[in-house]
């Protein structure tokens, strides 16, 4: 589990980063005060959308769950408490059209479920992919393609295309994630094909977890794109060696997550696709280096990963 240390150590190198190509064109703003964040006009259509008796955790406020820590979805601005970075910027869209205040609420990964059940928050805006198996609990609002990366050594010339690239080889993988489960199908499948199996690695620590790619104890960490993408930039060690849907061999799709039959779910949606067609959408992506991940229409909890 990142740390806010964690976070600041990436600030510190972030702040005076110049990036080119496909990375940053700008330095990252990362103050408090975010004085480039996108703001939206309030969306009437979208607030008439939200149902009658639907139930906010605070009055005029829009309070999202995130799980904060990690770049370019969201972490911590220079005075280490504002929560900045992407998801923050989509939850400032969605405020603004539903004409609240925006609160973001910092949780872990493994709590976020039981916040949003308890109505601790309204929303969870933290890189969460759409499943079938999710979709029994909770509404989804998409906003954002799931991309998964391979991310090796710098030096290493590995490229991982498909399944049967990765037999054989030492791979890093965040336990309870659609990328654990695509990774475990892939082994399986490379399996039954005769082909050596995956070394499966888990770890809590991103220090020690960059160490492993470092001395060689793995050969590639499996995750999502945007985050090792930012990583590598920032920091030089890393490179992609490939990637794919993270519903692979399907789409998949990261969305505004909120409690089931709440009565939130056509109001967000429709206050994204209203941003999708003005552009300031965009332009939020843009800001964090995840055009690439730009969808072209919200929908309400459509078709998901299937279940395992």
């Amino acid at each position: 589990m990142p740390t806010r240390r964690d976070s600041l150590a990436l600030l510190a190198a972030a702040s005076t980063a110049l990036l080119s190509g496909r990375a940053f064109a700008q330095a990252i703003d990362l103050s408090p005060e975010q004085p480039g964040r996108v703001r939206a006009p309030r969306d009437e259509e979208a607030i008439r959308l939200i149902a009658k008796d639907a139930r906010f955790a605070k009055d005029g406020v829009f309070t999202v769950g995130n799980n904060t820590g990690r770049f370019p979805f969201a972490g911590y601005a220079s005075d280490t408490r504002t929560v900045i970075g992407a998801e923050p910027d989509l939850a400032q869209l969605v405020a603004d059209a539903l004409g609240r205040r925006l609160e973001i609420v910092s949780t872990s990964w493994a709590d976020w479920p039981l916040g949003l059940a308890s109505g601790r928050f309204d929303a969870v805006i933290s890189n969460v992919t759409v499943t079938e198996q999710r979709k029994e609990k909770f509404d989804f609002s998409t906003y954002r393609k799931d991309l998964l990366g391979f991310y090796v050594k710098k030096t290493n010339p590995l490229v991982i295309r498909e399944p049967k690239d990765v037999a054989g080889l030492k791979i890093i993988v965040s336990s309870g994630t659609n990328q654990e489960q695509i990774l475990l199908r892939w082994n399986d499948q490379n399996v039954k094909a005769g082909l050596k199996p995956i070394e499966v690695q888990y770890y809590d620590d991103d220090v020690v977890l960059y160490l492993a790619l470092d001395s060689g104890r793995a050969d590639a960490y499996l995750g999502p794109n945007a985050l090792l993408s930012f990583k590598a930039a920032q920091e030089g060690r890393t490179r992609l060696a490939g990637n794919f849907s993270g519903g692979w061999p399907v789409l998949a799709e990261i969305a505004v997550t909120t409690r089931k039959g709440a009565g939130l779910a056509e109001g967000i949606t429709h206050a994204i696709n209203t941003q999708i067609r003005n552009g300031t959408y965009a332009k939020a992506l843009a800001r964090w280096n995840l055009s690439a991940e730009a969808i072209e229409e919200s929908r309400t909890n459509p078709p998901g990963l299937p279940r395992a």
